[in-house]
């Protein structure tokens, strides 16, 4: 990468990198403030190998929607007419997901619309903290019920890059876009 513009370098990442073309990315990038994460962001995955890459946005994930620092909805997913909604993170079989072939994620985008009434949530099911990860104090999401705390760094004023840690898990990195 030649660029030292934040976002010229996630521009030049693409939509897929290796894993340590990621992290570097993520290193170098200003921290934010819980504070500063308000509204809803549309997400994208940042493919480097792990075993997730390209099954979230296969099953119509969107992202997520930050209504203040104790209540942030940690998935949005789209439904097949285009309707947004908050999904209820313990209802999504994050454990199996990796393990089945990207073929049925993608025919289950079409049962996501018909479980909508099942998966969906009104409640808030993650907030916002400031922790440190990799030395530097920065926003992170911390799930209600679930091992799994996203961190964030800013690439601009409206875009994030996230990684996911999840317990016993590889960095699942993700770009985030302020509607």
């Amino acid at each position: 990468m030649t660029t030292t513009n934040p976002t010229g370098r996630l521009e030049a990442l693409g939509t897929a990198c290796d894993a340590a073309e990621a992290q570097a990315l993520f290193d170098s990038l200003s921290a934010v403030r819980p504070e500063e994460l308000t509204g809803r962001f549309s997400g994208r995955e940042l493919a480097t190998g792990h075993p997730m890459d390209g099954l979230l946005e296969a099953s119509g994930w969107y992202g997520k929607q930050f209504d203040g620092v104790d209540h942030v909805h940690p998935l949005l997913f789209r439904d097949l007419g285009g309707a947004i909604f908050p999904v209820e993170p313990r209802k999504v079989p994050l454990g199996i997901v990796p393990k089945l072939p990207a073929a049925v994620v993608a025919r289950s985008r079409a049962a996501v619309g018909a479980l909508k009434p099942v998966l969906r949530t009104k409640k808030h099911r993650a907030r916002l903290r400031a922790v440190e990860h990799r030395g530097v104090v920065t926003a992170a999401m911390v799930y209600d019920h679930l091992p799994i705390i996203d961190v964030f760094r800013r690439v601009d004023a409206d875009t994030l890059l996230g990684v996911m840690d999840l317990r016993g898990a590889p960095p699942y990195y993700f770009v985030l876009t302020r509607d």
